[in-house]
């Protein structure tokens, strides 16, 4: 199965992202799952406040890992994640089953730097 984990690293040291994206990537790779990329977005404001390990967040350094594997290692990366500190949040998507479904998945996710139309007609000139 092919899985996206968006995740949000406490603002700071680039090497603890790193860290934790390696040390998430090779959760998979042990056990025999395979990682498809890694896409860093960096740091950016969060939506809201967040309140995580008795520290309060309003920006967070984001990057995404598409991996493939089996539903109790993207489990066990869900909770070695949780329990780590510096995690301000995370989220696991499944993102397809069967081969039709993920064949073509890249493995590195752009950002949408667009606005859609409406959006730009209701903002006016």
């Amino acid at each position: 199965m092919l899985y996206e984990l968006i995740a949000v690293v406490r603002p700071g040291s680039l090497n603890e992202v790193r860290e934790i994206a390696r040390n998430a990537g090779i959760q998979v790779l042990r056990s025999g799952g395979v990682v498809r990329g890694y896409t860093n977005w960096g740091t950016f404001r969060l939506p809201k406040p967040t309140t995580k390990h008795q520290a309060r967040y309003t920006e967070g350094h984001h990057f995404i890992m598409r991996f493939d594997s089996s539903g109790a290692v993207q489990k066990a990366v869900r909770r070695t994640l949780g329990l780590d500190p510096r995690m301000v949040r995370f989220s696991v998507v499944k993102l397809g089953e069967k081969l039709e479904e993920i064949k073509d998945v890249d493995g590195r996710v752009e950002w949408n730097n667009t606005q859609s139309i409406s959006d730009s007609i209701s903002r006016g000139p």
